[in-house]
């Protein structure tokens, strides 16, 4: 059974779709960052989800991200966070991982301003999500 923190994590992966998976690779990101991510994220990405009240570490704003990258969306980052690839140390302890629930038969090859990554569809449609809804 996934815990919490594998909730958050799953979030995270919503936001990582994109245009690699067709038209519909944000809106499949929306679906899973909704159903995985917003419970501490919260619905914008704001940090502000309910679960972020009751964890000692808050939940950083994702749609500040390209922001807070010079104005890129740091879209290997994201995809290395959410696949555990890279760990992160948030709400207190190391933010759950969910790259092995996302994972299928294949993968993609995804080109980045770092150089190509590969990442599992899921994980690439949350990380597109969250590319869409970072603010100007």
């Amino acid at each position: 059974m996934i815990g919490h923190l594998g909730t958050i994590s799953l979030c995270i992966l919503g936001a990582l779709a994109g245009p690699a998976l067709g038209a519909g690779g944000v809106e499949e990101g929306r679906a899973l960052y909704g159903r995985y991510c917003a419970t501490c994220h919260g619905p914008q990405g704001a940090g502000d989800g309910p679960t972020s009240r009751i964890i000692s570490i808050p939940p950083m704003d994702l749609a500040d991200l390209s922001a807070a990258n010079g104005g890129t969306f740091p879209l290997e980052r994201v995809v290395r966070r959410i696949d555990g690839r890279d760990a992160l140390i948030a709400h207190g302890s190391p933010m759950p991982i969910y790259g092995a629930f996302f994972e299928g038969e294949r993968w993609l090859d995804v080109e980045t301003p770092q150089g190509q990554i590969e990442v599992s569809p899921p994980v690439l449609a949350i990380a597109r999500y969250l590319e869409a809804i970072q603010v100007e």
